[in-house]
């Protein structure tokens, strides 16, 4: 019975002293660049009221959007990033991030919208989502 080998199309180059394209594809493709920014959220409910935390670093509360539609929380913000490394007077590397990133969930109960409450502090989103009145979710029981 033969011995099943795994073929490598790069053996021949490392005689050469080469590993040039080993491991390309494990490797981040941006090393050192930040992952695509994300809405992270902590969401905790009482018997009134949901009260919702959300991360987002780095942004001005002016580019926060925040929606209610009935039971459903839409937060979207617009990102604006930019880094520069400089030696001396030379630019060696800069970086700019521009975009939107949004998040979407619906709750258990609707929220009412007049006594909603929103602040924002060191790149934390916090929301008191006061449950309507009389809109209580109820079991169904099946027959």
């Amino acid at each position: 019975m033969a011995n099943i080998t795994r073929f490598d199309p790069f053996a021949e180059l490392a005689p050469m002293g080469s590993d040039l394209f080993k491991g390309l594809m494990l490797q981040p493709f941006f090393r050192g660049a930040d992952m695509e920014p994300q809405i992270r959220m902590d969401i905790s409910e009482d018997d009134k009221a949901y009260t919702i935390k959300a991360e987002i670093p780095g942004v001005s509360k002016d580019d926060i959007k925040i929606s209610i539609d009935g039971n459903i929380l839409s937060i979207s913000a617009e990102m604006k990033k930019e880094s520069e490394e400089k030696e001396g007077k030379k630019v060696v590397r800069r970086e700019r991030y521009f975009g939107r990133v949004s998040r979407s969930l619906s709750l258990d109960e609707d929220v009412d919208q007049g006594s909603a409450q929103a602040r924002y502090q060191d790149g934390v989103l916090q929301l008191t989502l006061p449950k309507k009145p009389g809109a209580q979710s109820r079991t169904i029981k099946i027959s």
